[in-house]
């Protein structure tokens, strides 16, 4: 499902305008992003939870070469479903 898809079906599901629902996802969106940035949690009871991981700078090599290399150390986004959204898709 794509953005203006999941805009779609917002808008289809709580009755309101496609460009309402499109905003509203947009400023979600927004808002899950810098609240990650600002290395906060979002939980959205039932559905789940977004948080970043650390991942520590760490020893790898190039695999065309097999030459050893650093590779720096980074944040990621981790998904964590949540007991609704888990029960929804089994």
């Amino acid at each position: 499902m794509t953005k203006a898809e999941l805009a779609a079906k917002m808008a289809e599901k709580a009755n309101i305008a496609r460009a309402t629902a499109e905003k509203a996802l947009n400023g979600f969106i927004s808002a899950v992003s810098q609240a990650l940035a600002d290395d906060q949690k979002v939980t959205l009871v039932g559905f789940g939870t977004f948080d970043i991981a650390s991942r520590a700078k760490r020893e790898g090599r190039n695999p065309r070469t097999g030459q050893p290399l650093t590779i720096p150390s980074s944040k990621a986004v981790r998904f964590k479903a949540g007991s609704k959204l888990k029960d929804a898709v089994n």
